[in-house]
């Protein structure tokens, strides 16, 4: 076939239109289908993150504070703890400093309530995942694998749809989980050190690649010491921020509830755009940050020793909460106190201006330290995600996967913010979409296998 400037011009209109539909689903669709499954998985569940509230914290958290270890006859790769870390890793990373900074910048402070929202039903939602892919995770060289495709090919019994996730899934990590997360470092450090986006990428993939090699166990090991470390260097920091311009935290909350209903515009938004643009960008950058409704956590979470699938499912909820209750709300309230988020900068910048406005000496170090691990630890996870997804579609393909891998991280570093995030948010949009028919299909054999878990015996023996 000779291909001439008309079919040429044919092809690239096509793909536009493509590209505009997947940006089209990615904005409203996405965050209607994401608030709709949650709310009525919540209801099927009978408000689990809240009728267990008190059982929850104690067979997660609370059994690593009593020393307690797995049972026996649990089975697995990697222990609950590190498959929280690993899952934290994923989602503890750009979107809970940069995400919230965007989410407020192109929805205003409300945009924050209606992420708060999202997670309450997100909670339900990454529980349900996280179940369904330890009920039907398999064994593939000696290892568990288990995600979305699994449970949409042996669960509801679609091979199309779990070849359809997969594919997906494989392409979606370099959104999120890679070119999001090495472009949001390159970001900070060139503004704040003026390094280099290159040299940057450069080190963060060598970085990446000595750590993926060793596979799921190497990751877990590595992300149960780096995730906490993490953690608190930046709660450690937001708490600074917070102490010294404590006056401010209580008119900033009453500022995300006030313009979650009437709508205050962020800087450079049209009038009467101020409360769609928060519910918005809210809900979006809320799943960006605790990855609610992608499914890619399950990922991690199917290789954990565990006796039945309803425990570690429990700890999608702890996850969400971290998340968006606890990081990504401090990161929301310092950028609201210090009033910054009403100037020019936007993403990573933005916060790391934040903190250097209370912190002049350390803020910096803070925002720019904090990100490059919250992003290295992301790249390892989601390198994991990818490649199984990569893995489910081609046997032997791993090594191929993680070369690619390396790859994007570098062309990350170079790319442009808007343009990165756009691509992101459209690729989340049709993991979504595969999941979310998995978890609405699989909606019954979810109820029964929850019910099974609190009338069993296992709660007392634990």
């Amino acid at each position: 076939m000779k291909i001439t400037t008309a079919t040429a011009g044919w092809f690239l209109q096509i793909g536009a239109k493509i590209a505009a539909l997947f940006f089209w689903f990615g904005g409203w669709p996405a965050a209607f289908l994401l608030v709709s499954a949650g709310l009525y998985l919540t209801l099927r569940s009978g408000f689990i993150p809240l009728r267990h509230a008190g059982s929850i914290f104690r067979l997660t958290v609370g059994r690593l504070f009593a020393g307690q270890g797995s049972d026996p006859a649990s089975r697995g790769d990697i222990s609950p703890f590190q498959a929280l870390t690993t899952a934290l890793a994923a989602t503890v990373g750009t979107g809970n400093i940069a995400g919230v900074a965007t989410a407020i910048t192109l929805g205003g402070p409300g945009a924050i309530f209606w992420m708060w929202v999202s997670a309450f039903f997100g909670m339900t939602t990454k529980f349900a995942e996280i179940v369904l892919a330890v009920r039907f995770r398999t064994t593939t060289g000696g290892s568990f694998a288990g995600g979305p495709m699994y449970a949409l090919r042996d669960g509801l019994g679609s091979p199309a749809l779990g070849l359809g996730y997969a594919l997906v899934g494989a392409a979606a990590a370099f959104g999120i989980g890679n070119l999001v997360q090495a472009n949001s470092v390159a970001g900070v450090l060139q503004t704040a050190f003026g390094i280099s986006p290159l040299f940057t990428g450069i080190i963060l993939a060598l970085l990446v690649a000595l750590v993926t090699l060793g596979g799921i166990r190497r990751i877990g090991k590595f992300t149960e010491r780096l995730v906490p470390l993490m953690a608190l260097l930046y709660v450690g920091g937001s708490l600074a921020v917070l102490l010294i311009g404590y006056r401010q935290i209580v008119p900033a909350l009453l500022e995300i509830i006030s313009s979650a209903f009437s709508g205050r515009a962020a800087a450079g938004g049209f009038a009467g755009a101020g409360l769609l643009q928060a519910i918005h960008y809210g809900v979006i950058r809320g799943v960006f940050s605790n990855e609610a409704g992608l499914g890619s956590a399950s990922i991690a979470h199917a290789a954990a020793v565990t006796d039945h699938p309803v425990r570690q499912g429990l700890w999608g909820i702890v996850e969400v909460f971290i998340v968006s209750y606890i990081i990504c709300t401090m990161t929301a309230l310092v950028l609201l106190v210090t009033g910054v988020w009403t100037g020019s900068l936007e993403g990573a910048s933005l916060t790391a201006a934040a903190f250097n406005a209370v912190l002049p000496v350390s803020g910096n170090f803070i925002v720019s330290t904090a990100l490059i691990l919250f992003a290295f630890s992301t790249l390892l996870s989601w390198s994991f995600y990818g490649e199984q997804c990569f893995q489910y579609i081609f046997d032997e393909g791993r090594y191929l996967y993680r070369l690619l891998w390396i790859i994007g991280i570098v062309i990350g570093a170079l790319g442009g913010l808007r343009p990165v995030w756009a691509f992101a948010d459209s690729l989340n949009a049709l993991m979504v979409l595969f999941n979310l028919g998995g978890l609405l299909g699989l909606s019954a054999l979810l109820v029964r296998l929850n019910r099974e878990f609190w009338a069993s015996s296992r709660i007392s023996r634990y």
